[in-house]
């Protein structure tokens, strides 16, 4: 149930704080180093930069606007690398949690290490995807101006709609992806196809747990940034309230940097209750369709293997059982 699922992510983060909240760190920190070199950049050459914009050519300011685009697009690839990575890894933890195996650091890097590189194709073809999409889409947008001209305009919204649509609808197929080629050890592309197969008929029910968590998330993260983005206007009233322009820097720059830092704790828990969320959807469908909690009641009842990565080594594809996780002889069939 939904409120099992959520109960669940915060024992998984309480239990294994360590691995679930340095991952989520390591997925933060490239946005919150990002911020924090933009935030003391933007306050020490405010002045330079508004002097260069007066005298520089269309052609200065164009070339440095594909510069920032591309860098952005750079960086964002980066993190969608980073992202499938640390969730992939983040999975070993909350599936071991289900069996109540506390997990370190360093312990679930040894256990997903040789899983990077399929997580590394994976994200790689998530990103080629996503920019093949893109582009079909502009190129779309461009055949319709040039061809149908002003009646283009008025099918660009639906066009955005379905566009949106879709891209929504195939994420949740293949939301689970990452916990497949860990668990599973499955490849790119067998990862795909198991994230597709195992959310069959549970899509809206993942789409309405996906959406609470994350609209809970980005309330509680805000309640949180919402005070830290006063700060600059409050304490530099009591701080310097007659300071000079070097002062003024020097403040803009220490509250971006506290800043980025308090958003990247708060971003690095949203991160790692996220992932725990999505983890523990896979290992419930997986109990659903293959019956995984039976073989995860006798992997628990033998204590076979305790330093290995619950349900890695059950069958999958097929429910071994007629009931919902029920093994023959027991209840309710064998009563």
């Amino acid at each position: 149930m939904f409120g099992e699922i959520l109960d669940g992510s915060f024992q998984a983060i309480r239990r294994n704080a360590k691995a679930m909240l340095g991952a989520g760190l390591l997925a933060q920190s490239l946005s919150a180093i990002l911020a924090a070199v933009l935030t003391g950049f933007l306050a020490t050459s405010s002045g330079s930069m508004e002097a260069w914009a007066e005298t520089a050519s269309n052609a200065d300011i164009a070339s440095v606007g594909i510069g920032l685009m591309a860098t952005f697009a750079l960086l964002s690839i980066l993190s969608v690398f980073m992202s499938v990575v640390l969730q992939g890894a983040m999975v070993v933890p909350v599936a071991r949690s289900v069996l109540n195996r506390p997990t370190g650091f360093r312990r679930m890097l040894s256990l997903v290490r040789s899983r990077i590189a399929a997580l590394v194709r994976l994200a790689a073809v998530l990103v080629a995807a996503a920019i093949a999409a893109m582009v079909l889409f502009f190129v779309v947008i461009v055949l319709l101006f040039s061809n149908i001209r002003g009646a283009g305009a008025l099918l660009v919204i639906p066009l955005m709609m379905a566009f949106g649509a879709v891209f929504l609808w195939v994420a949740i197929k293949l939301m689970v992806a990452p916990a497949a080629v860990v668990i599973e050890e499955l490849g790119a592309f067998a990862g795909l196809r198991r994230s597709w197969q195992l959310t069959r008929a549970n899509w809206w029910r993942i789409l309405g747990i996906t959406l609470v968590v994350g609209i809970l998330v980005a309330v509680i993260t805000q309640v949180i940034l919402i005070p830290a983005s006063l700060l600059p206007s409050v304490l530099s009233g009591v701080v310097s309230p007659h300071g000079g322009p070097g002062q003024d820097s020097t403040l803009s720059v220490a509250i971006g940097i506290i800043t980025a830092v308090v958003g990247a704790l708060v971003g690095a828990v949203g991160y790692a209750f996220q992932t725990s969320v999505m983890a523990l959807l896979y290992m419930d469908l997986r109990m659903r369709k293959d019956g995984l909690d039976i073989a995860l009641l006798r992997e628990l009842e033998t204590g076979s293997d305790p330093g290995s990565i619950p349900g890695r080594n059950a069958q999958g594809g097929s429910t071994p059982y007629p009931g919902y996780g029920t093994a023959p002889g027991a209840w309710p069939y064998g009563r």
